[in-house]
């Protein structure tokens, strides 16, 4: 099921903008009209690339943060792609690091954090901090990593793995 020339032609228009303009609200909103599934109060770093030929499999939790040239791909050619089902998940309270990859059917839980340049191939438990590539979980979080939240603090809560 491919996405038609018309569709196709309008992903790639919005995505570019969206990727250029300096606006975290115009970034979202065209997002949106792509078809990503986008919470509130979401931040979208400049020159993020989010699934460009089938950006409905993208679902963006409340107050996530994706970072700057941050890159999800949420398909890749001749995976059967079914309308209606998510492919990458991103729940609320989410902090994905500038230049972090996400990959397809992946699920990153509720507060979890990516590290910046990381690559996930596998769904991210809640509140863990992971880095790598492949990502793999080195920390655990005592609170997430939003906008909101004071480094000194968030730092003060992690509890490293063994």
């Amino acid at each position: 099921m491919g996405e038609g020339l018309v569709q196709g032609l309008l992903n790639r228009v919005l995505q570019l903008t969206a990727r250029f303009t300096p606006s975290n609200k115009s970034r979202i909103r065209m997002h949106r009209w792509r078809g990503v599934q986008i919470g509130s109060d979401v931040w979208i770093g400049y020159d993020a690339i989010i699934e460009t030929s089938f950006p409905y499999l993208v679902s963006i939790g409340d107050k996530s943060e994706i970072g700057i040239r941050a890159t999800i791909i949420a398909h890749f050619r001749d995976m059967d792609i079914q309308r209606g089902k998510i492919s990458v998940k991103i729940e609320d309270e989410v902090f994905v690091g500038p230049g972090a990859i996400i990959l397809p059917n992946v699920t990153i839980g509720r507060g979890a954090v990516v590290t910046a340049g990381s690559v996930v191939t596998a769904s991210v438990p809640p509140m863990t901090v992971v880095q790598g590539n492949p990502a793999k979980p080195v920390a655990r979080c005592g609170v997430p990593l939003t906008g909101r939240t004071p480094l000194y603090v968030f730092n003060r809560e992690l509890q490293p793995l063994e």
